[in-house]
């Protein structure tokens, strides 16, 4: 069994090992520290599950799920992650991945989640299984930010924690005008004016820490 954690901090990286290795003896372990490490460490080798970090710096988690899935279309992944959960778990679902849990959820949490992806299944905590299921019963508005596409969720994210409009451009790898067209259609699609108010709407909501 062969299992690779993606994370961008070697301490999370070490204790997710040491959680697993308690259950999985025979475990061989892989580690990447970033959105690049991990898509070679994907296409070199042969992995039955991947721990992935959702907010890593540069390339988002979400993109990262979307090339891995590209790449090795049958491997479960699993997204980790710091937000909460109901913001950001239907997104990843739909990317392609097997199970959604935060950094916060018990060792045993872990364990069974890696256990249940490994086995086919998806895995989410039981309280969002509980949120999602009154989603579908009761006709909930979608909520601003779900309008948004994932590269203009992740914009939008970036603008909301502070950063610069030539900033973000670099950490993207993409030029300033493409980056100001996002803006504009995120202003759009969410009804705001200008990016104090983006800011607002995504501390409130939880979207940035």
């Amino acid at each position: 069994m062969k299992i690779l954690i993606t994370d961008d901090h070697a301490v999370v990286r070490q204790g997710l090992k040491q959680i697993l290795a308690a259950e999985f003896k025979k475990a061989e372990f892989g580690e990447a520290g970033n959105a690049t490490e991990s898509i070679r460490k994907v296409t070199e080798n042969h992995w039955d599950v991947i721990i992935l970090d959702v907010t890593m710096p540069g390339r988002s988690g979400l993109e990262v799920l979307k090339d891995i899935k590209q790449l090795r279309p049958k491997i479960p992944v699993l997204m980790l992650s710091m937000h909460p959960e109901d913001q950001f778990a239907v997104r990843m679902l739909k990317a392609g991945a097997s199970g959604y849990m935060t950094k916060e959820s018990a060792p045993e949490e872990l364990v069974g989640a890696v256990k249940k992806v490994m086995s086919g299944g998806r895995y989410v905590s039981p309280a969002l299984a509980e949120k999602m299921a009154s989603y579908l019963s009761i006709d909930v508005q979608t909520p601003p930010h779900e309008r948004l596409s994932d590269r203009e969720f992740l914009v939008l994210r970036m603008i909301a924690s502070g950063k610069p409009v030539g900033v973000i451009a670099k950490e993207l790898s993409l030029s300033v005008k493409t980056i100001s067209t996002y803006r504009t259609r995120i202003l759009e699609k969410t009804g705001m004016a200008n990016s104090a108010e983006l800011t607002h709407y995504a501390i409130q909501n939880h979207l940035v820490e």
